[in-house]
């Protein structure tokens, strides 16, 4: 049996997830939610992370009823994020590792998500649609290494929904995108917005750009909604993201499509995605919120990964970076 410990906090949530041979033994989380119309700082972000972290690691190992003497390895998200959050982390990880005298392993983010969705969900080799507030890529696995097919040229899909909710002024908790997806179920007319796909890349700081200039117009003389413009900006960027995933899936011949991030747990995403799948004879693997948004138990499961294929970190290399690619890694755990 091989115990990993997680610690995850590139972004605005801080996890400590505990894995133990493919089965989820814990997973606490916290999350720093900003006033509404505000977005975070990395420096307050990285300082509510280190009021907390050391609670939710002391409520992960208690959940998941084990001592540190249990463990067999400690994984960290190296990278991609923010780098003052990551850094906080890390450091924790570190200490961590070296006081309980166990291996320490640095875990890309984006792989996380894609590991704990195939373990979740039990998708073989799947297209992976991964979209968040900071990444938004179509990935599939190929030759040791997760490829990636098509991704955005500017910002992500879950940044462009979070910066809209500060324009609209929508609640961050518990987060803008949910808030936004509630509010779209209420649209009822469709407002048309810039349609951007080029090849197998999107763009979305345009829409942004438009939307933004175009709301105050359009809700000052009644023409619309907010729950309109919700509406017609989640269809607008979700069919973008359904139509390059068609594309990765037909170029690979995949019958799967896995979609993972913090963008996720969106069900209108889920539906679309859906019909797609539907008409293509394909399959459709997604998860709830408990394992879509960032997590400790994702990296503890990529952790797991790699350290049952001979990974591991020397202290010396344990840094982070905020800029680090999915199809950097050698995926040393797949056939």
């Amino acid at each position: 049996m091989t115990i990993v410990v997680g610690f995850e906090g590139s972004a605005n949530k801080i996890g400590v997830g505990i894995i133990q041979d493919g089965k989820v033994l814990s997973n606490p989380r916290r999350t720093y939610i900003t006033p509404p119309g505000q977005g975070f700082m990395p420096s307050d972000t990285a300082r509510h992370h280190r009021s907390c972290i050391l609670d939710v690691l002391q409520e992960a190992l208690e959940e998941a009823k084990i001592k540190p003497q249990d463990v067999d390895c400690v994984a960290y998200t190296k990278g991609p994020g923010m780098g003052a959050p990551l850094l906080s982390v890390a450091i924790v990880a570190r200490t961590v590792a070296q006081l309980w005298k166990k291996p320490l392993l640095g875990v890309n983010h984006c792989i996380g998500h894609i590991e704990m969705g195939r373990l979740i969900t039990g998708a073989e080799n799947p297209s992976v649609l991964y979209v968040s507030g900071g990444n938004t890529q179509v990935i599939a696995y190929s030759e040791r290494s997760y490829r990636i097919f098509g991704e955005t040229i500017d910002i992500a899909v879950g940044n462009c929904l979070d910066r809209f909710a500060r324009v609209l002024k929508i609640s961050n908790d518990p987060s803008p995108g949910y808030n936004i997806e509630q509010m779209a179920k209420k649209g009822k007319k469709f407002v048309e917005l810039p349609y951007t796909v080029k090849g197998m890349d999107v763009s979305f700081s345009g829409i942004l750009s438009y939307i933004e200039d175009m709301s105050h117009k359009m809700l000052s003389s009644g023409e619309c909604t907010p729950e309109d413009l919700c509406f017609s900006l989640q269809e607008t960027l979700f069919s973008m993201l359904v139509e390059i995933t068609e594309r990765a899936m037909a170029h690979c011949g995949s019958q799967e499509v896995l979609i993972v991030g913090g963008v996720g747990c969106n069900v209108r995403l889920q539906e679309m995605m859906g019909v797609m799948c539907q008409e293509r004879g394909a399959k459709l693997f997604a998860t709830d919120e408990r394992f879509c948004i960032d997590n400790g138990a994702m990296i503890a499961q990529a952790g797991w990964e790699m350290f049952r294929s001979g990974q591991v970190t020397n202290l010396q290399d344990s840094w982070i970076t905020q800029r680090y690619r999915t199809d950097e890694v050698e995926v040393t755990w797949r056939d």
